[in-house]
C-alpha cells in the first residue's frame, strides 16, 4: 500500500481495512445476499456509498450534526434504499433496526476518543451486535506515529493512556479532544479482553493500527 505520511489519520482513502472488509461481503454475497453491515462513524457516507452499490443493506452512525450531510450524500447517489442512519454518540450505542445483527462491522476513529476502559466496553457491545461468525473491522490512531511527538500520555500505560495532542498536531489535524493512542499489541488485547477471536492485526505506514478480529 502507498500512504501519504501527512494525510489527516482521521480522514483516509481506501485502505486495507476497507478492502478487507469490502473483499468479506462480496464472499459472503455468494451464499447469502442479505448482507448486512454498520458503519459507524463515517462522516461523509463515503464508505457507505461503496457498500450500498454491492447491494448491501448498510446503517452508518454517526453523530446527530453529520445526519444532514450523510443523507444529503446518499440521497444524491441514489442510494437511499440501501442505507439508513442511525444518531450514536460513543460510548452510548443505540439498537440498530434494520440490519442487526450485522455480518460485518467498521469502526474507525471513534474508539480513540474513548479512555481504553470505556473502548473495551464498546467493543464488547459491538461484538453483541454482530451474527456469530460476523467479524467487527477495527481502525485506530497510532502511539508510534507523528501524533506521539508532545503527547503528554505517550509513557503512560494503554489504560491511563488519555490526554490531548500538542498544540501543534492538534490544530494540524483537527483533533481538538482527549485521545487514546494505540500500539498493534494495545488493539490486539483490546479486542481479546473484549471477547473477541483476533484474526489479525497490522500497522500502517503513516502509523494508524488496525484490527480484524470475528464473533464466535
Amino acid at each position: 500500500m502507498t500512504a501519504n505520511i501527512t494525510a489527516n489519520p482521521w480522514e483516509t482513502g481506501i485502505d486495507e481495512l476497507e478492502r478487507y472488509a469490502l473483499e468479506e461481503c462480496v464472499k459472503r454475497q455468494r451464499v447469502d445476499r442479505s448482507i448486512s453491515v454498520l458503519i459507524l462513524p463515517d462522516k461523509h457516507g463515503e464508505m457507505a456509498i461503496k457498500f450500498a452499490r454491492l447491494g448491501i443493506q448498510t446503517v452508518v452512525a454517526d453523530t446527530p450534526n453529520h445526519q444532514p450531510d450523510i443523507e444529503g450524500r446518499i440521497l444524491a447517489a441514489g442510494l437511499h434504499n440501501e442505507v439508513s442512519f442511525t444518531a450514536c454518540t460513543l460510548p452510548e450505542l443505540p439498537e440498530f433496526s434494520p440490519g442487526e445483527p450485522f455480518d460485518i462491522i467498521v469502526i474507525r476513529r471513534g474508539l480513540c476518543g474513548l479512555p481504553y476502559e470505556q473502548a473495551r466496553r464498546v467493543v464488547r457491545q459491538l461484538l453483541l451486535k454482530l451474527k456469530i461468525g460476523g467479524k467487527l473491522y477495527v481502525s485506530v490512531l497510532g502511539l508510534h506515529s507523528e501524533l506521539s511527538e508532545g503527547y503528554a500520555a505517550s509513557e503512560s500505560s494503554v489504560d491511563q493512556r488519555f490526554a490531548m495532542l500538542s498544540p501543534a498536531l492538534a490544530g494540524k489535524y483537527d483533533i481538538q479532544q482527549p485521545v487514546c493512542l494505540y500500539t498493534e499489541r494495545n488493539l490486539f488485547m483490546l479486542l481479546l479482553e473484549a471477547g473477541a477471536s483476533v484474526l489479525r492485526t497490522l500497522t500502517t505506514t503513516y502509523g494508524n493500527v488496525k484490527g480484524i478480529a470475528v464473533r464466535v
